[in-house]
């Protein structure tokens, strides 16, 4: 019985004490009501612990995982070895070759049709699609992407809207070299913009830069008269707005669930077996990623083409967007959190916190008077 006591209060040592952080005077006097400065001082306090939560859960999103190293022993060293040697000096040459011979047959062709076809915009349209569709191929061909779709292929049709969860730029191409989508994407520097600005801009994509206001404006339009267009190619849409790693589903943002179109979601995965196709902007350049993807193994991936959802009756459009998202994550088997992607670019101002810190006490506060 002396050891269970004994047992007790050393759990009771270590539980943490509130008066601690309790200004001397507060405590002084038990039996008066608390005070909102009271809970001002402590609230730091506790919207800090707060903040490393959230922060870990935030920030778990945009993680990439390291393969766990399996050459610790010396059996294994010189097949990791064998196998540094075959990816770096066998397979990579050899996709350096394929992606420069699907760039020489692309543009060869691509040239000519988008400058002798200007009167034949059907025509042309119909031609530079396919082209599109093929240098896409080449880019999974260069990475030996081994890419399982599963349902019905999409098609044109008016008045509906393609979403997907977003991991790297490579998920437009995935999905390009099976059907030529139009895409919302950010602008993006570089080679990367040097083809947003002309050959993607041919199958009908729309560019908009993060931090302007305006571009939000432009867009939304630009989403309605192309939902509405009859001979534009399917629209896609990445409503999280970032990369995610993965893992995880952020929020959507409402801006493609409020169309009044049929949504169309699809689901993609990726094995990372080989190599982690999540990409992280902030880490390295998309050169980098794709060059990582050309050194490994393999980029293994499932895509799942999911059935049509229509907005239902009472149905808010953040609703909608949350119950596709919730689709879209149990196909993938993903884990949806409460997070806004764009907290990724953008954190709250000291202002913005304290206020919150406040409005937090005064409801602490309350509660406690209504006891």
């Amino acid at each position: 019985m002396s050891k269970l006591t004994t047992s007790r209060s050393e759990l009771d040592l270590d539980r943490p004490n509130i008066e601690d952080y309790l200004p001397p005077d507060s405590i002084q006097q038990p039996h008066t009501k608390l005070r909102l400065r009271d809970l001002l001082d402590i609230s730091p306090t506790l919207t800090e612990a707060a903040g490393a939560i959230v922060d870990d859960s935030f920030t778990r999103c945009f993680k990439s995982n390291p393969p766990e190293p399996w050459n610790w022993n010396i059996y294994l060293f010189p097949l990791w070895c064998l196998g540094v040697v075959v990816r770096y000096g066998i397979l990579f040459p050899g996709r350096v070759l394929i992606l420069t011979i699907g760039w020489i047959i692309f543009l060869s062709c691509y040239i000519p049709v988008h400058v002798l076809l200007k009167g034949h915009d059907k025509l042309r349209k119909r031609l530079e699609r396919a082209l599109v569709e093929l240098i896409c191929s080449f880019f999974v061909a260069s990475w030996t992407g081994v890419v399982k779709y599963h349902g019905p292929r999409p098609c044109a049709r008016p008045k509906q809207v393609f979403v997907a969860n977003h991991t790297s730029m490579i998920d437009f191409i995935v999905l390009e070299q099976m059907t030529a989508f139009a895409v919302i994407m950010q602008k993006h520097p570089g080679w990367v913009g040097l083809l947003q600005s002309t050959i993607l801009e041919s199958v009908g994509c729309i560019w908009f830069n993060r931090s302007e206001a305006k571009d939000r404006e432009i867009v939304a339009r630009k989403l309605r008269e192309h939902v509405e267009g009859t001979d534009n190619n399917p629209l896609l849409i990445f409503p999280e707005g970032t990369c995610v790693n993965n893992n995880y589903t952020v929020m959507f943002k409402k801006g493609a669930f409020e169309l009044g179109a049929t949504v169309c979601p699809i689901a993609i995965k990726y094995n990372k077996i080989f190599v982690d196709a999540f990409w992280n902007s902030r880490k390295q350049s998309f050169t980098t990623h794709l060059l990582q993807l050309m050194t490994s193994w393999a980029v293994v991936c499932d895509v799942w083409y999911l059935e049509p959802q229509n907005m239902k009756p009472g149905e808010t459009a953040i609703e909608f967007a949350e119950r596709v998202r919730s689709i879209i994550s149990i196909r993938a088997g993903l884990k949806m959190v409460p997070w806004d992607g764009y907290l990724k670019y953008s954190r709250p101002s000291p202002k913005h916190r304290e206020s919150k810190q406040q409005s937090f006490a005064e409801s602490v506060l309350r509660r406690l008077e209504e006891k």
